[in-house]
């Protein structure tokens, strides 16, 4: 599998519906001892997403990380669930980016009391960069209903155990909220999560929304309410920050390109069907160009004719083996943004076509036919008239 994808995980039905509408072309697969996945692109983006359910636990949540890690070796793995909160700092919706994680139950009796022998697992450094500049920017989250504040994101740590906590006066509840006085949210899967992926070196990151107060008042009635808007809000978070962890990733990997490709000065012009589009000036690597492109001007008409006959080489890949149903769907998507583009003929067409065959490209990259196709249709769109 690609590293270009990123998995993301939940407890229970309601988180993996929330992360699941968000994503376009879900296709299922299965791991060879049973484990379901789906796989699809978070919409509007090229970003590929692997979503597993894990059911409640540390336990089982180690277990199908470590699964999904072999099975897709994927940039990162995010957790995305609902939780409590320990503290009133945090309203209902807002959601918890770990800073880091506790297993808050390691410890030993002695006649003193229970003394903490705490473990703790740091949310990796290059995600948590990355979800604190989301959280300063703000422009993760959907229009809250009218009336409402929209969520807060909250920086800090979680503490995870085995334990459903519903109480402030219980001893459990003052011993975890004495010993973990900086932890904001409590739940019961992050900790395995945490130390799973970190033993596979994988980058993990573990995402909460607040559905209750772990305070005695928690209750079905405010568990339908609540639970589905504190898990749409921690799973419009999380696939955000994947999005820009797969954009991150390839940004890197061109810059890494750049420093060692080799190149000489040459002047090519690209074609599509024996026409030239553009004169490109620049270098050139294994035929691939570099440079100054000068596009000649073509029509609306004559660009949507080549992304037809590229949608239906998009088909011919798909029958071939060489894509999947997700990475068709999401090709599909991105040509139709740019035939509309097109036809618009707009100021902003030109841009607009162009990005959306950027993430095309992005989203076929591992087809070099097909990759290779697509920078002269970008020519093309440069020279809209």
């Amino acid at each position: 599998m690609s590293k270009n994808l990123v998995v993301l995980l939940t407890a229970i039905n309601t988180e993996y519906d929330a992360v699941r509408r968000r994503l376009v072309g879900p296709t299922p697969h299965l791991h060879k001892h049973g484990t379901r996945f789906e796989t699809g692109t978070v919409r509007h983006s090229t970003c590929r997403v692997a979503l597993g359910l894990t059911n409640v636990g540390n336990e089982s949540a180690a277990v199908i990380v470590e699964r999904a890690v072999s099975e897709f070796d994927p940039a990162a793995v995010i957790f995305v669930g609902v939780a409590g909160a320990l503290w009133d700092s945090a309203r209902l919706g807002d959601v918890v980016f770990a800073k880091h994680i506790y297993n808050y139950q390691g410890g030993t009796s002695e006649d003193a009391g229970l003394m903490a022998r705490p473990r703790a697992w740091e949310v990796s450094h290059p995600i948590f960069q990355l979800g604190s500049e989301l959280a300063r920017r703000g422009e993760w989250a959907d229009s809250p209903p009218p009336g409402e504040d929209p969520p807060r994101v909250h920086i800090a740590p979680i503490a995870a155990g085995s334990v459903v906590l519903n109480s402030l006066t219980s001893n459990h509840a003052q011993w975890l909220r004495s010993r973990y006085n900086d932890a904001l949210a409590v739940e019961m899967e992050g900790a395995g999560v945490a130390q799973a992926a970190h033993l596979s070196g994988s980058q993990v990151a573990v995402i909460r929304g607040i559905s209750d107060r772990a305070d005695g008042t928690k209750d079905s009635a405010n568990d339908r309410d609540w639970q589905p808007r504190a898990a749409a809000n921690a799973a419009a978070f999380a696939t955000r920050l994947a999005v820009n962890i797969i954009k991150d990733k390839e940004q890197l990997t061109m810059a890494d390109e750049d420093r060692t490709r080799p190149t000489y000065h040459t002047q090519v012009s690209p074609t599509i069907h024996n026409s030239t589009v553009g004169n490109i000036t620049g270098f050139v690597n294994n035929g691939s160009s570099y440079g100054a492109v000068s596009p000649i001007a073509v029509s609306p008409a004559d660009l949507i004719a080549e992304l037809d006959r590229f949608s239906r080489l998009l088909e011919q890949h798909r029958a071939a083996g060489d894509l999947d149903d997700a990475t068709l769907t999401g090709a599909q998507l991105q040509l139709d943004t740019a035939r509309k583009s097109a036809q618009a003929g707009t100021p902003e067409s030109k841009h607009m076509v162009t990005t959306a065959l950027e993430r095309l490209r992005g989203l076929v990259s591992d087809v070099a036919d097909l990759a290779a196709k697509i920078a002269p249709l970008i020519v093309m769109a440069g020279g809209l008239s």
